[in-house]
């Protein structure tokens, strides 16, 4: 029972998470554009907002900015803060719940560093949040009020995260921190300052007063922020399905061209939505991240090469000896003859260059690794292999449920 719940919860914690995302992510992209588009308005006094015109759903639109506060504060006010926090709510579940409770299938890798669960979830969540404290005290520092310079600092900031969380997790858990490292800081950037700030505006309206200009400056430049993070984000989020992100040693200069090309896009649709021509440079420029990050991950990523009939990268490193795991013959003889065709470093089937979300399956301490996962798969939901192309019998499944659902032996 227990494992169809959790994968149970992990649907709805991650249908939440999505639909969530689509929300903050839609407003996000809204408002930079309506930001982008707008007109002086005759209704508003020079310098202080703007208009825009739109058409949508057979109708017309007339939307109205003013950059500090209009003279009154209106009756209906919309705050636009619930899609980041269900966002970020969601989000952090689903990393509980997901890379956190299965530590030790999807987040530690003995290869890598081998740690307990807490000590993996305690590196994860410090870092996280050390990544939002960093970030906070440089926008306040005197290089904040530059902006290139605080986009260089965070842009090497989050690669060099990046190649930490590599040296101690795995190549996806690796990865899904980094874009939940960067996630939170947009998320702290709504919570800790944009909705305070604007509360601050609400506030001197109230009172009768002229609210200072300078707190509308700061959550704009903040939102802008989020802005340029956001695609980067999105690849590193959905990177899990997708090994080959991941799997070469320099996955953290995936990192960063995906920072770099994500930036470039915003550039580009930022500008078209100002009316500003002559960007489109930033498509080659994002177009030559993409075409870096294949050549590296063909060169470098041990899988990759094999599939190309590359000879594997020399290493003066000592691997260390693999454990000895006891995992009945039979049970070894059903996963090596039905499911390690695909699930090796050399996946034997055609159409398929690495193994399927990086799993492999071909030793006995892969097997016994990764028995939730094959007992999810295999027994209870009969999801691999695909269309049972492998012809995994019924009795096959009965023996995996046996040992799969065994109780795991005490150790003295």
């Amino acid at each position: 029972m227990e494992p169809l719940l959790h994968e149970f919860g992990s649907l709805l914690l991650r249908w939440t998470h999505i639909i969530t995302g689509m929300a903050w992510i839609g407003s996000s992209f809204y408002f930079m554009h309506l930001d982008a588009a707008l007109r002086p308005s005759p209704e508003i006094p020079k310098g202080k907002g703007g208009e825009a015109w739109e058409v949508h759903g057979g109708g017309f639109y007339q939307v109205k900015k003013y950059l500090v506060a209009p003279d009154n504060l209106p009756r209906h006010l919309m705050w636009h803060k619930w899609e980041s926090y269900s966002t970020w709510i969601s989000g952090f579940f689903l990393l509980m719940w997901v890379y956190y409770y299965q530590a030790n299938l999807f987040l530690i890798d003995p290869a890598v560093l081998n740690m307990s669960p807490l000590t993996a979830m305690a590196i994860g969540l410090g870092g996280i949040f050390a990544g939002w404290v960093f970030y906070d005290l440089l926008c306040h520092s005197p290089l904040g009020r530059n902006d290139v310079v605080v986009g260089i600092i965070i842009f090497v900031f989050v690669v060099l995260m990046a190649y930490l969380f590599q040296q101690v997790f795995s190549p996806r858990g690796a990865f899904i921190h980094v874009g939940a490292l960067m996630a939170t800081i947009m998320t702290a950037n709504v919570f800790c300052v944009i909705v305070p700030n604007q509360r601050k505006v609400v506030e001197a309206l109230k009172a009768g007063q002229e609210p200072d200009p300078i707190y509308g400056k700061i959550g704009k430049l903040r939102s802008s922020h989020n802005n340029y993070f956001t695609l980067p984000v999105i690849f590193l989020m959905i990177s899990n399905h997708y090994p080959l992100t991941y799997s070469t040693p320099y996955a953290y200069v995936n990192v960063a061209l995906a920072l770099v090309g994500g930036a470039v896009v915003r550039v580009y649709f930022n500008k078209k939505h100002a009316g500003q021509p002559g960007f489109g440079w930033c498509w080659i420029v994002a177009f030559l991240c993409l075409a870096a990050a294949m050549v590296l991950t063909a060169t470098t990523s041990p899988a990759a090469r094999l599939a190309l009939g590359l000879p594997p990268l020399t290493s003066t490193a000592v691997a260390a000896p693999a454990p000895i795991v006891k995992v009945p013959e039979e049970v070894q003889n059903i996963v090596m003859g039905r499911c390690a065709m695909c699930h090796n470093p050399t996946p034997q089937y055609e159409g398929i260059a690495v193994p399927p979300r990086g799993i492999l399956l071909d030793s006995p301490a892969e097997i016994a690794r990764n028995k939730p996962l094959i007992l999810m798969q295999s027994v209870l939901t009969h999801a691999m292999p695909p269309n049972n192309i492998t012809d995994l019998s019924a009795e096959d499944r009965a023996v995996l449920k046996a040992w799969a659902e065994a109780p795991e032996p005490r150790t003295r």
